[in-house]
């Protein structure tokens, strides 16, 4: 099949899927698009505009064909890009046909763990749905939906263990303003960018606890470091953790103001409670579901993880940020 032949489909309906829609069609690429709410579907028909996330994007309807029909999306489509939360990923391939993933290519660009099966979305797919690890590909940062939307300049990165499909995928994503790099390290990226999110709250709570910059740099030190270990030990290939693919997208979501996993984390240290905080947001903090099921998927590798235990604590223990993260300061170097 030549190059050209490639058919492409997002499926997810929030921000990132919107940013990578937009980014893909500003490469004059059609695009399947599927998405579960039929009223944001019928919207972005009528009006080209999602309703919900990313509001000022307008899209050409002659490079996309939306749909809540996820086997019409994904039937014709050759590489499929996934940008779901990671919470509603088993439900909704649950009865999926996975015949029809034969020979298809799977990229992820999900930044979360599947809580009923405590899976990386890239294990899910293989285990799952049949998709060779050959065939699996990883979209990480760092890089933020909304400054996709304000044509910024941001980066991704492209894992896959297949090389040719990863500079195909990276081909179609560089515009003006996204650079992309390649990388072979499909389960340490994934794990990177599903631990960032954790430290991300963590980096919240403690500024919502008026923890200072000081503060700041060496947790977040110590998180890439806990980053290093955990990968080094689940995947032990050579990897280089100060790289954009894992130090630059923990920075970006630790840091940056659009960051919803740093937003809750804030919210946590102000006072608010779980579910409060989850209200107010009205999105989904991917490391909230993600810390539980980290913990639980350590006990096997025993790595030593003070900053995810701590979060851990505050968010399903309910100890007191304060005393936490007191006690927290006192193991860090």
């Amino acid at each position: 099949m030549a190059d050209t032949d490639k058919k492409i489909a997002v499926i997810g309906g929030g921000s990132w899927a919107t940013a990578l829609v937009k980014i893909l069609t500003s490469q004059k690429q059609v695009v399947n698009w599927w998405m579960h709410n039929e009223s944001s579907a019928a919207h972005i028909i009528k009006y080209r505009h999602n309703p919900k996330y990313l509001q000022a994007v307008e899209f050409d309807l002659e490079r996309i064909n939306v749909s809540t029909d996820l086997k019409e999306i994904i039937e014709p489509s050759d590489i499929i890009i996934i940008a779901t939360p990671s919470a509603f990923l088993y439900e909704l391939f649950e009865k999926f046909p996975k015949e029809l993933l034969v020979d298809k290519y799977v990229f992820s660009a999900v930044k979360g763990i599947i809580p009923e099966i405590n899976e990386i979305p890239g294990q899910f797919y293989h285990n799952h749905l049949d998709v060779p690890y050959d065939n699996i590909g990883i979209i990480c940062g760092p890089c933020h939906a909304e400054e996709v939307a304000l044509e910024r300049l941001s980066y991704l990165t492209i894992a896959s263990q297949d090389e040719d499909m990863a500079e195909y995928v990276a081909e179609r994503l560089e515009s003006r303003y996204i650079k992309t790099t390649v990388s072979d390290d499909i389960f340490g990226t994934e794990y990177s960018a599903v631990l960032k999110n954790v430290y991300s709250i963590a980096s919240g709570i403690c500024a919502g606890l008026g923890y200072g910059d000081n503060f700041q740099s060496v947790l977040i030190s110590n998180a890439i470091q806990e980053i290093e270990n955990f990968v080094d030990e689940v995947n032990p290939i050579h990897r280089d953790v100060k790289s954009s693919a894992y130090l630059g997208d923990l920075l970006v979501t630790a840091y940056s103001k659009f960051s919803r996993n740093r937003t809750f984390g804030y919210m946590i240290g102000k006072g608010y409670s779980v579910k409060i905080a989850q209200m107010e947001m009205d999105m989904i903090a991917e490391g909230y579901y993600a810390t539980k099921c980290l913990v639980e998927i350590n006990k096997e590798y025993g790595v030593e993880m003070p900053i995810l235990e701590a979060v851990n604590n505050i968010l399903y223990e309910r100890i007191s940020p304060v005393i936490e993260i007191r006690i927290l300061s006192e193991k860090l170097a």
